[in-house]
């Protein structure tokens, strides 16, 4: 059914399923089989429990080759009437970089400033009322918390990766490297991934050819074909957050069995190395499940079939 408004008026559904020739959609495989996880090295933090290294076997899996875009989500969006937590509360928390200069003054939060609370914000409507997603329905959905990633997947017919399934399938085949290609950033001077580039959070000089945002499929994917596994968006994973890891090899891991705080994996937009080094593969952070923001979204799993 389609969705409707806070008065209960029916909306029109929103536009179709996102353009063919886009990768959207698409699941990728991962063979059953071992690899490591973790790091240890000097880009790590060593307080987000990125290690120890420890070898981790995985049965197969198939993972969307990119994360659950605009287009995706309004599908299921007209399809079940379903209302994010942003929606329902009323606000989310949008990057102070995509507002105009006049924008009315607006509570931020206390440690990171940059984040502003904007009334209207949502999934719909990334940096308030006036704003839309016509124009970006091939960029990843975004002001999605745990909760409302995890009824997507429901509603799919698949789940939220567990951050094990994430990291390998992010990896893309390769074995201890920081980034999905490799160990340098910029090899050969080519962007691979969209990240901030310049003086974080004043200066943006975007020479990956984006301030925000980017398309799912944008960039070359990796050696599983999984598209935009760092930068872009941070992507919300099944587990409970700890950052304490048994060295011991383990199978099919799904993480504690409660807690506070979900992981989140692969940076975003914002990540820059004078304060967010964490456009790696290893890299993880932490959020309440119903915490969404302007450059948090996801992509899902589901066993082999």
């Amino acid at each position: 059914m389609a969705g409707s408004d806070e008065q209960g008026t029916p909306r029109e559904p929103l536009r179709p399923p996102i353009e063919p020739g886009r990768k959207s959609g698409i699941m990728s495989a991962v063979p059953a089989g071992p690899f490591v996880m973790g790091s240890v090295d000097a880009l790590s933090y060593p307080g987000d429990g990125e290690g120890p290294l420890r070898e981790i076997e995985l049965t197969a899996y198939e993972i969307d080759a990119c994360a659950v875009s605009n287009s995706d989500f309004a599908a299921f969006v007209d399809a079940t009437g379903y209302r994010t937590e942003s929606e329902l509360i009323g606000w989310s928390f949008v990057f102070a970089g995509l507002l105009p200069d006049d924008f009315a003054p607006t509570r931020g939060a206390a440690d990171a400033p940059w984040w502003r609370q904007v009334e209207g914000a949502s999934w719909r409507s990334p940096e308030g009322p006036e704003t839309g997603i016509d124009e970006r329905l091939d960029h990843p959905v975004v002001h999605v918390s745990w909760n409302d990633a995890a009824a997507y997947a429901e509603w799919a017919g698949k789940s939220l990766p567990s951050e094990a399934q994430w990291e390998r399938a992010a990896r893309g085949g390769l074995e201890s490297q920081p980034y999905p290609w490799g160990d340098e950033l910029t090899p050969g001077g080519e962007h691979r991934m969209n990240v901030w580039q310049g003086v974080f959070p004043t200066e943006n000089v975007n020479e990956d050819g984006w301030y925000a945002t980017c398309p799912v499929d944008e960039y070359p994917p990796n050696g599983l074909g999984l598209f935009n596994t760092t930068g872009n968006v941070w992507e919300w994973c099944n587990d409970w957050f700890d950052v304490f890891h048994d060295s011991a090899p383990v199978v099919d891991p799904h993480g504690p069995p409660g807690g506070d705080l979900k992981v989140l994996k692969g940076g975003s937009f914002m990540c820059h190395e004078s304060y967010c080094l964490r456009y790696r593969t290893a890299a993880r952070m932490a959020l309440t499940p119903d915490s969404a923001t302007s450059n948090t979204g996801f992509r899902c799993v589901r066993t082999a079939g």
